[in-house]
């Protein structure tokens, strides 16, 4: 037998294999690793999402946090698995804005890792507090450009969304404003519904406990079309910054040289949770949430395409991390 009809054989009796795992896949736990602290967003996420997952496999989910690092920590525990299924790191912005806010990563992520496929995104809102008295994103502009650099906006941290995105804001609008970095979302919107901070973008679950006339204002919507939940919200783009669009959004992905057949297993299980009206309604709709499910080449298009634009934001403002 030739070295070329071997080389044949081998690669079909290979392809044959990956197929009976893919069909068989689960046949163990899987683990959801989110890189996270338990209680946030994408670690409740990834919880039910779990519980969804478990009973259609009849396999065990487990959701394990390794925070530390600004999500590089747990990415890299991903990167650094079996390229088999098994592990799946539930991804955020963080994964592609890490290679622009920081000088070395210890992994590539467009490299060293595969989408399976997006999840859910979440529209940001753009709130102001009590020690304002404007009522929309003009009168905001106008007064950001009287008193440059003397209004305040919250974030939760360097190189959060909460901040690029008004760094993003800031460089369409043409003003600038004093960031005051806070470790966590709570504390940051506490202050701004205490008047201490003037505004702050966050997603708009996370703003609605504080939705009062005496506490917070929602001014704007971050995303390209008004959200059905407040429909009389303008969004920024239309409020006098056109082409301003942001959402936060998760998704999955999986060591590189994980079989694509395994890939399309789980992005199919994936896809069919997201598409159930009860997930809708435990998840989606009490989370403001919209589903991103589709292939895992839209997903990494999608990647891509966030990289490109947060890359320019991140550049422009000159936002470096240690």
């Amino acid at each position: 037998m030739s070295w070329a009809v071997r080389l044949l054989v081998a690669l079909t009796f290979s392809a044959i294999s990956v197929c009976a795992q893919a069909q068989q896949f689960p046949t163990k736990p899987v683990t959801l690793l989110v890189p996270w602290s338990a209680g946030g967003g994408i670690d409740s996420l990834a919880r039910i999402l779990g519980q969804y997952l478990a009973a259609a496999w009849g396999q065990q989910v487990i959701v394990l946090n390794k925070p530390g690092a600004n999500a590089i920590i747990g990415t890299e525990f991903v990167v650094r698995s079996a390229p088999d299924g098994y592990t799946l790191l539930v991804s955020d912005l963080g994964l592609v804005n890490n290679s622009s806010l920081y000088r070395k990563l210890p992994y590539d992520p467009f490299k060293d890792l595969v989408p399976v496929g997006g999840l859910v995104s979440n529209t940001h809102a753009l709130v102001a507090g009590p020690s304002l008295s404007i009522k929309n994103v003009p009168e905001l502009i106008a007064l950001a450009k009287e008193k440059p650099g003397k209004l305040t906006y919250a974030s939760f941290g360097l190189g959060s969304s909460a901040h690029l995105t008004i760094e993003l804001f800031q460089a369409m609008a043409g003003v600038k404003l004093l960031h005051v970095p806070y470790k966590g979302s709570a504390p940051a919107l506490t202050d701004v519904a205490a008047g201490h901070v003037d505004i702050m973008s966050s997603t708009i679950r996370s703003v609605l406990p504080n939705l009062r006339p005496d506490m917070m204002r929602m001014l704007a919507v971050s995303s390209a079309q008004r959200t059905p939940r407040f429909p009389d919200v303008p969004t920024i783009a239309e409020a006098g910054l056109p082409g301003f669009e942001v959402t936060t959004w998760a998704g999955l992905n999986a060591p590189a040289g994980t079989p694509r057949a395994i890939i399309d297993t789980i992005n199919m299980a994936v896809g069919r949770i997201l598409a159930d009206p009860a997930f809708r309604e435990k998840y989606l709709e009490p989370e403001v949430s919209e589903s991103i499910a589709g292939t895992p080449e839209q997903f990494s298009d999608f990647l891509n395409s966030e990289s490109a634009k947060w890359s320019k934001v991140i550049r422009n403002a000159n936002v470096q991390l240690e």
